[in-house]
Order: structure tokens, then sequence, then C-alpha cells
């Protein structure tokens, strides 16, 4: 196989052009239903290969295994892919919200998360662990040539106050400049940024229309599905909006993803997530106001600018002068920690959301 040539099989027609090409070795099939493809795995060398997940007919599954090929089969009664290849979509991880929030494919990955996250089984957290690998393989091929802004806030910022209006003309501003919002991935500032940037393709009355229609819904609570059910009909009302990633988790499974993101990198384990949200965020990070977990992500993503232990320091800009220096005051100490060193020119407080876009470009520039 050519060294330049992608191995890993994510879909049906990858897997078609690639038995077309010739022989499997040497490729990655993750998650590709090949139940309707025993013909093709009939003809097919498949010495080599590995199949992820792959739902197989018997005669199949034991044809490639006897060419050679590894074959890690699906698990049964799993309510997610360990082996998937791709991101997440809203429509997946909401697929059945008509019946009801709780038959979800999301709702129904935290039950099964809840239930074995504490009872010590190996396989449960491999399998865990599996899958967060996978998420984070989808993630940095999604994200090849991408310049990515993360967008860190609280998750209790409720629609229809003009804290969350002003989160969303932010990720409107920041994907307008062709830069890939990223958040992550939950309700409050995190939904505010997505939406931003699934609205800026539209004129900008759009974005006002939608914040007027969401405030119907203002929180996740008492009631996710009436939540999730009106960005649904923000969506349906507005098609084919703009892209942005949200990188949610199960371990914080009472906050539900947003669906404005249009890919979603969905994780068990929230230190993997946290991390990996901040080294993906190249083109810096704008924290609005916040608590604990927005402070944590501040130090989180100042300890490698502060070693350049992922070369140059990223733009951290923080939004909310009071916030930052009276109520929380994370500013003094950030400054404290950048005076003198590199990082000391790539951060930057500004009173309002309005200036954070200007202050990044400034720096990135």
């Amino acid at each position: 196989m050519d060294q330049n040539e992608d191995r890993e099989i994510e879909t049906l027609d990858e897997f078609d052009r690639a038995v077309a090409r010739g022989p499997l070795g040497g490729h990655r099939i993750q998650a590709v239903d090949l139940t309707g493809r025993d013909d093709a795995l009939a003809a097919a060398d498949s010495a080599g290969a590995v199949f992820l997940g792959c739902p197989m007919n018997p005669a199949a599954e034991a044809k490639v295994r006897g060419d050679g090929a590894l074959v890690f089969p699906p698990v049964p009664g799993l309510p997610f892919a360990p082996y998937r290849g791709l991101l997440y979509s809203a429509d997946e991880l909401f697929g059945g919200l008509a019946e009801g929030y709780e038959k979800t494919p999301d709702a129904r990955a935290y039950d099964w998360f809840q239930r074995t996250k504490s009872d010590g089984d190996v396989f449960a957290s491999m399998l865990r662990s599996i899958h967060d690998d996978a998420i984070s393989d989808a993630l940095d091929e999604h994200l090849v040539g991408a310049q990515v802004v993360g967008v860190m806030g609280g998750h209790a910022m409720a629609r229809g106050t003009v804290e969350y209006a002003g989160a969303a003309r932010l990720g409107r501003t920041l994907a307008r400049t062709g830069l890939t919002v990223a958040t992550g991935g939950g309700p409050g500032a995190m939904e505010a940024a997505n939406l931003g940037a699934y609205a800026s393709p539209f004129r900008d009355a759009m974005l006002d229309e939608a914040l007027e229609l969401l405030a119907k819904a203002p929180s996740f609570t008492p009631s996710i599905s009436d939540w999730a059910g009106a960005a649904f009909d923000v969506r349906t009302r507005w098609p084919r909006g703009g892209d942005s990633v949200g990188i949610p988790t199960w371990f914080y499974g009472h906050e539900p993803p947003n669906a404005f993101a249009g890919h979603i990198a969905k994780y068990f384990a929230n230190a993997t997530r946290e991390d990996g949200l901040l080294a993906r965020s190249t083109a810096g990070v704008v924290f609005l106001p916040g608590a604990a977990g927005t402070v944590q992500e501040i130090f989180d993503n100042a300890t490698p600018n502060y070693y350049s232990s992922r070369g140059e320091p990223t733009p951290m800009v923080l939004v909310d002068r009071a916030h930052w220096t009276q109520k929380l005051p994370a500013w003094p100490l950030l400054q404290a920690l950048a005076k003198g060193r590199p990082m000391e020119s790539r951060i930057a407080l500004v009173d309002t959301v309005a200036e954070a876009p200007e202050a990044l470009a400034r720096m990135l520039g």
C-alpha cells in the first residue's frame, strides 16, 4: 500500500474504493457495517487488515479471519461504538428525541457510564478508553489544517440573557474571520458560541431571531427535551449553518451536548477532553466569565504556555475585567506567571465580549 494513502476506512464508500484498488492489507476498517458486502469480502485479500467493530455475516467473518486479518468484533449491547471512526453529530446523539431525551443515544451512553464507571470492571474501562482514543483520532483528522479558537465559559449562562447573546455574537465574529470555533460542547456559553458559528453564513438578523426563539426554553432544566427541541427548531428553520466543534463529556452527563456544533467529540474521560480541547485551540482561547471549571481551564492552558511545552505560547483573552480581577481574581495571577516570559505578550484582559476578537487578532498578528 502507498504510504501516502489513508489507511483508515471509516465509511462504506471508502471500503468500496479500497477493495477496488486491491488487497486490504495495512488498512484499519473502523465500525463500518459490512453485512451487505459478503461478495466483496469473499473476493478481497484481507491478509494484514484490521477490522475494528465491523458487523459482518458469520461466513464473511470466518473468511477474513482465514486470510489472516485481525477481527475485533462489535460488543453487543453497548449504546455506543467503541471503535467509531467519525465524530458524532447532534442528530446522532439526539436520535429519538421526540420520544423523550432519556431514549436518545446520548442519554443511554450516560446511563451505561453511570452503571460501569465505578464497578471495577476492566472490560468496561477498556471500552471507554478505546472509544476516547478513537474520538481523539477522528478529531485530529477533522481539524487538519484548521485554525482553531477555543471559547470557554460557564454552563449556567441562560438563553435570553445579554451574556448569552454576547457569546453568540462572539462565535459568529470568530467564525466569519475563518477560524474554527471549538467549545466544551455543552449548554450555556458553550452553546452560545457554537450557535454563533452556526449563524455565521446567514444575514445578521438571523441570529437575533434565533436568540428570541431559543429564549422560550432558557435552560436544559427542567426539561432537556424542550431545551434541545428548541435548538432543533432553529436548525430546521435555518438549515445548513456554519460548522464548529463541540467537545463535551459524559462525565458531566447531567449537562447535555448542544445541537449547534456541527461536529461533536464526546468523551467519557473529562481529563482527556479538557486537555484535548485546549491543546487543539492553536489560534488561542477566549475565556468568558465562569466559575470553577473556567478557572481550571485558564490555568490548564497557562501551564503549557508558561513552559512552552506545546511550542510558541497561544493567545489567551479573558473577558470581563471585574469578574477576573475582583470576583474571581485569576488575571493578577496569570499576569504574575507570564511576567518576563514569552507568554507575557500573549495574554489580554478586555472589558466586553465585543473587544475579544480584536484582542485575539492583535496577538495572532
